[in-house]
């Protein structure tokens, strides 16, 4: 948790100049911003105002991914829409039901937005801007009913009980000790299914015009303070990607796997790392943007053996998978034995698209994970597979968006 605290620290500061979460803060808007570059996809910044209407402080959010505000009831196929949008980089507007910290649902217009480099045209982060909507919108399908109780967009309780096939004995006085017993926290606690909602609430155009007015004022500032660096974000993109970059959906796949490794482009010249896992910085004590684009040959220093740097070129040239024991060294000049697995990776369509290596430092809890019955070599081969599934999952979702 420590590693990725420091990571959130650097997602501003490797873009903009001092003082941007002071200014964003000062927003009065309900919004978080999110990187997809770090492992889980976490929030990195949440407004005053968004803490104020969720209920949670701004520990128990940063580092957490947007799904904590999710409940049963949240609309899957709207979840399914914002992710498409992510793996898409595209602005996206929708109705969603999520909840507080105390689990009273409410509906919002959830309004999000990539932010682009101006420079190279990578996804830095994306904003999203929650605006709840009116109460007042109740009679147009905001609310719900749950075991007789209706329930507004808040969660406050409505006295309105229907009774059903209710026996017409059971007396007045029953009933008003029902309504003291069904509580708020009672009917919370039931799972609530989708089918049982009435039809979603539908933003107005003050709601609509007040999440884009909010979306332009943190633009703003974002665009002001990467011109003080010249580091420049933009809220469309200004440039045609790189094809070393990846994409954000398969940035948040990879994310996931949390052994050491790095990607590496073999169609780039000098064959660039475009993608680092947290754990392989860790390793290695360098920070991202001092690995991004460099040659993996950064790693070997004067004891390295280079009988061992030409097994890497050859098995590189002749497409094939090999492992090697190699030294290298971290930024600090330490150094340390590599247990290194190398090896090609494929898109949906056979072509060789990156190569992936992973790194495991012998003598680094490798006796626990042997007593776990994973041997080093197993888990160098479970990594290269989870690598593969998430770079062909990638490309046939990208192939079936262009058709």
């Amino acid at each position: 948790m420590e590693s990725q605290l420091g990571l959130i620290d650097q997602s501003f500061s490797n873009r903009y100049s001092n003082y941007v979460l002071e200014a964003l803060d000062e927003l009065p808007d309900n919004f978080t911003i999110t990187d997809p570059s770090i492992s889980g996809h976490p929030i990195v910044f949440a407004s005053r105002g968004f803490l104020k209407m969720s209920g949670y402080s701004k520990d128990e959010v940063i580092g957490k991914n947007g799904r904590i505000f999710q409940g049963p009831d949240t609309s899957r196929r709207s979840i399914m829409e914002i992710r498409e949008a992510i793996r898409e980089e595209r602005t996206i507007q929708i109705n969603l039901l999520n909840h507080r910290k105390d689990g009273t649902p409410f509906w919002m217009l959830f309004h999000m937005s990539p932010v682009f480099s101006k420079d190279d045209g990578r996804v830095i982060h994306f904003v999203a801007v929650q605006v709840p909507i009116s109460k007042k919108r109740r009679r147009s399908g905001c609310g719900y009913r749950r075991n007789g109780v209706s329930l507004s967009e808040d969660g406050s309780q409505v006295q309105d009980f229907v009774f059903g096939s209710c026996r017409k004995e059971v007396c007045s006085d029953s009933l008003l000790e029902l309504g003291r017993v069904l509580s708020l926290e009672q009917v919370l606690e039931h799972d609530i299914r989708e089918s049982e909602y009435e039809e979603p609430c539908e933003a107005s155009d003050v709601e609509k015009r007040k999440s884009t007015t909010a979306m332009d004022n943190i633009f703003s500032l974002l665009t002001h303070y990467s011109e003080l660096t010249g580091r420049l974000v933009c809220r469309k993109r200004c440039s045609i990607p790189d094809v070393g970059l990846l994409s954000s959906s398969l940035i948040i796949s990879l994310g996931r796997i949390k052994q050491s490794f790095v990607l590496t482009n073999p169609h780039l010249p000098d064959m660039p790392i475009v993608y680092a896992s947290d754990a392989f910085l860790k390793l290695t004590g360098y920070a991202r943007d001092e690995v991004l684009g460099r040659n993996c040959r950064f790693l070997s220093g004067v004891s390295t053996d280079t009988s061992t740097l030409c097994l890497i070129r050859e098995s590189i040239k002749t497409e094939q998978p090999c492992t090697v024991r190699i030294l290298n060294y971290r930024k600090d000049k330490s150094s340390f034995w590599n247990l290194l697995h190398i090896s090609p990776v494929r898109d949906a369509s056979g072509k060789i698209a990156y190569f992936v290596g992973v790194q495991i430092e012998e003598g680094c809890n490798g006796k626990t994970q042997e007593r776990r019955g994973l041997s080093p070599e197993m888990r160098l081969l479970s990594v290269v597979g989870s690598v593969k599934i998430a770079v062909r999952s990638s490309s046939m979702s990208a192939g079936s968006s262009k058709s």
